[in-house]
């Protein structure tokens, strides 16, 4: 949980929120925006395991946010995965990571409009 609040917390900086808050068992919350991001140890107590084609996204303000939100993840635990950051046939800017414990992330910056 450790590295995972390192992790965590130098992403959601690089959004412009603040660290996770953890709770008396143990997990970390995070707020942005409106949204709700949770890291926990698995409840029913069996291994962890990262989902086979699940991604989980971040919407970005802008490329600068989501190229800050890449390299933050990178440099503190994450691997860079996919394409390198940038934009997309359809306009977004795209950053994919994983996390130090193998979850596929991507930080999402949409064209205005």
């Amino acid at each position: 949980m450790a590295r995972s609040k390192k992790f965590y917390d130098t992403l959601f900086a690089a959004m412009g929120a603040g660290p996770g808050a953890e709770d008396a068992r143990g997990r970390l919350a995070y707020s942005h925006n409106g949204g709700r991001f949770m890291v926990s140890k698995p409840i029913d107590g069996k291994p962890a395991t990262v989902l086979n084609g699940g991604t989980i996204g971040f919407q970005m303000k802008d490329a600068a946010q989501a190229e800050a939100w890449h390299k933050a993840g990178v440099a503190n635990g994450g691997t860079s995965v996919e394409d390198p950051p940038g934009v997309r046939p359809n306009g977004a800017y795209l950053a994919y990571l994983r996390d130090p414990e193998g979850h596929k992330l991507v930080g999402v910056a949409r064209p205005a409009g």
